[in-house]
């Protein structure tokens, strides 16, 4: 009997399915590009609001299309700086993804947002519209640090804003950096607590990194940036995070992200779970699994070239490649393992994949993973070296 044309080739068509499905829409504007930041984010004066959301409508119903009756589980507005939408805009997108998926009854909806003033007199207007989690990027708590890493708020402010949030959303998370100049780990254990103070509910708290082709980047290859940690203290500084958070009642449950039961990142966790999600906006990359296969796909990263490829040829994708077993198989190790949940030994075997056995029983005798009927889970010992564990898992 021959197959029906919708029907998918793929033996792996519904593996997706156990991380769920997403919408991440890319917002590529800041008010101003912070030293460290290597995102897809441009600095601009004037934005037409009303041709951006006619882009982005276009772009929902493209991928609408080719991906019917899904139930959707989360919506990310990232950016850039996604606070810096027009109420209208953010609407726009959720009611239009209404249209072309069913919402699940507990769909979570972020926006990320920076806490300065103009922003948070937004927040109340995002919640009509249909936000219910806001995540804000605090980055540090004093006013000296937050003009080092080109902050636009003060440490006030961003309590002040944290406040706002609480009134307006169900949930919210901020984030923190750590390892920054002239940091140690008494003035970072301090902050921490004052952070987990204030009621949230979910903490990401990344280690500064300098990235080629950013501010910081420049200045240090300039022999700037001084009074940087050295890896002993950052990795230090990564262990009181986990013990600290953990006290707190707010346990990792990734690399570098903490909640309470209940509040973790469900958006991230279809990432780190390889669910599917369809991405929209400058740069934005996403996966779909479709019945001619898994793709990665990818839209063009400069918002000019975007919004041209959308007006004119009604997609602002630059590729959309096939992603093979093998691809997918490496994909899930990479990011399952993240999790304190750990990757589930079946899901990597069904893309073709082998566990190393010796290299396995190796790794568990110096405590770096353990192994249950069905997973393999990093311990607190190996998250710090996560990336040796996975070149031993992947060889």
């Amino acid at each position: 009997m021959p197959m029906p044309a919708h029907a998918s080739t793929d033996p792996l068509a519904d593996d997706w399915r156990a991380g769920g499905f997403a919408l991440y829409v890319h917002w590529p504007f800041c008010a101003a590009k912070c030293p460290y930041c290597d995102f897809n984010s441009h600095v601009s004066a004037n934005i037409d609001q009303t041709r951006w959301l006619a882009a982005y409508l276009t772009e929902l119903a493209r991928l609408g299309a080719e991906t019917p009756g899904r139930v959707l589980n989360s919506i990310f507005f990232g950016g850039g700086t996604p606070s810096l939408m027009a109420p209208e805009t953010v609407h726009g997108i959720i009611d239009a993804a209404r249209a072309h998926w069913l919402f699940a009854n507990d769909i979570e909806i972020t926006l990320e947002a920076n806490p300065t003033s103009i922003e948070t007199s937004r927040f109340r207007a995002y919640a009509q519209a249909g936000v219910n989690r806001v995540s804000m990027g605090m980055q540090a708590l004093n006013d000296d640090d937050l003009k080092r890493l080109g902050r636009m708020h003060s440490a006030a402010e961003g309590r002040a804003a944290f406040d706002i949030a609480r009134d307006c959303f169900s949930r919210v998370s901020f984030d923190l950096i750590y390892a920054r100049q002239d940091q140690d780990r008494a003035h970072w254990r301090r902050e921490l607590t004052q952070a987990l103070a204030m009621a949230v509910d979910h903490l990401s708290a990344y280690q500064l990194t300098i990235e080629p082709g950013t501010a910081f980047g420049a200045r240090h290859a300039k022999g700037g940036l001084k009074g940087l940690p050295d890896d002993d203290l950052s990795a230090d500084m990564y262990l009181d995070t986990q013990e600290i958070c953990a006290a707190a009642g707010m346990p990792t449950y990734e690399i570098s992200n903490h909640a309470r039961p209940g509040a973790e990142s469900l958006h991230n966790l279809i990432y780190w779970r390889q669910g599917d999600w369809a991405a929209i906006g400058p740069g934005a990359h996403g996966r779909l699994t479709l019945p001619s296969g898994r793709w990665a796909t990818e839209a063009h990263r400069a918002p000019g070239a975007w919004l041209e490829a959308v007006e004119t040829r009604g997609n602002g994708d630059s590729l959309r490649d096939p992603l093979s077993p093998e691809d997918r198989a490496l994909e899930y190790l990479l990011m399952s393992m993240r999790l304190s949940e750990g990757m589930q030994t079946a899901r990597y075997l069904a893309h073709g994949a082998t566990l190393p056995q010796p290299r396995i029983a190796h790794l568990i005798d110096l405590g770096l993973i353990t192994r249950t009927p069905d997973r393999i889970i990093a311990t607190e010992t190996g998250r710090p070296v996560l990336n040796g564990i996975l070149r031993e898992l992947a060889a």
